[in-house]
């Protein structure tokens, strides 16, 4: 009976286990082999490849463009995005706990209109707001006179460039930020926001000592997920002009796979690319598990 109350748990989750390994193990162990050999378009024809063992790894951390351009911009992208949409997301919420239910719905269901939004019509929206001539940013600096007949192609700079993808990436994200976390303090006892009251805190010691430390679940989920779906975050960055083109200074790791495997037609290289993005993710999670949970251990 013990032993069959021990696998009962996993025989209950073995179909979703099946369909896990299907659809994610498997393309994930594809791609894992294909790193280790060349594997190029004439491959592809054929169906041969031939094993080069860690050549395409080799290749990939002596090319100074993985350490100028594509895992700068991945990482610093990452951070910046993920920061802004978290606090966004945080601050919107705790504007929302404070609203009428009916407005409360009223301002949610506006706001989702934002995450519920493709990513591809999104950025499009964006690449419409700053274009060179007629985007709105261009019309309002060259109607306060901070901007020549010339207009000024925000595309062009590495910086700007990423500046505009932040802004998509965070109006796209920080509905759900927003939404998770107004959840969780819907959760919070207001007895505990009455008693620092009392106790003479402000608005943000009560917020950091009393409302943080039980929503820190909340925080962690989102910023583990807003990490993740910014480090590979694709279309905003591939659809900006100048975002898809091979040697670029606009690159990120996700569009450089895309660009090595289906544009230069180096699925080996490109496969070892994606390898060292999912290893990139997974560290990054990892080490901000490991902190909040020792934080939780020390509490």
């Amino acid at each position: 009976m013990r032993r069959r109350s021990a696998l009962l748990p996993w025989v209950l989750l073995a179909p979703a286990l099946a369909v896990i390994a299907a659809l994610l193990l498997f393309p994930l162990g594809r791609i894992v082999w294909l790193s280790f050999r060349e594997y190029r378009l004439r491959n592809l024809v054929s169906g041969e490849s031939d094993f080069i063992g860690p050549a395409n790894y080799v290749t990939l951390f002596t090319d100074s463009y993985l350490w100028r351009v594509a895992l700068p911009n991945t990482v610093g992208f990452a951070v910046v995005a993920v920061v802004s949409t978290v606090v966004l997301g945080t601050l919107v919420a705790l504007l929302l706990s404070r609203l009428r239910p009916v407005t409360r719905v009223v301002v949610v269901s506006c706001i989702m209109v934002a995450w519920a939004m493709p990513a591809v019509s999104g950025t499009y929206v964006w690449l419409w707001i700053f274009d060179v001539d007629s985007g709105v940013v261009a019309q309002a600096l060259k109607g306060a006179g901070l901007l020549g007949p010339e207009g000024y192609n925000w595309f062009a700079d590495r910086l700007f460039f990423y500046a505009v993808v932040v802004l998509n990436v965070v109006h796209g994200g920080f509905p759900f930020v927003a939404v998770t976390v107004l959840a969780g303090l819907l959760t919070v006892p207001r007895e505990l926001h009455e008693a620092a009251l009392l106790d003479g805190a402000g608005a943000w010691k009560r917020f950091w000592h009393v409302t943080f430390p039980v929503l820190r679940p909340v925080f962690a989920v989102v910023t583990i997920l807003s990490t993740i779906w910014d480090f590979k975050v694709f279309a905003q960055v591939y659809l900006m002009p100048g975002g898809g083109v091979g040697g670029s200074e606009m690159l990120n790791l996700g569009v450089w796979t895309y660009v090595s495997s289906f544009g230069q037609r180096d699925y080996g290289m490109g496969s070892a690319i994606a390898v060292v993005l999912t290893l990139l993710l997974l560290a990054v999670t990892a080490v901000y598990l490991r902190a909040l949970f020792r934080e939780d251990e020390l509490r």
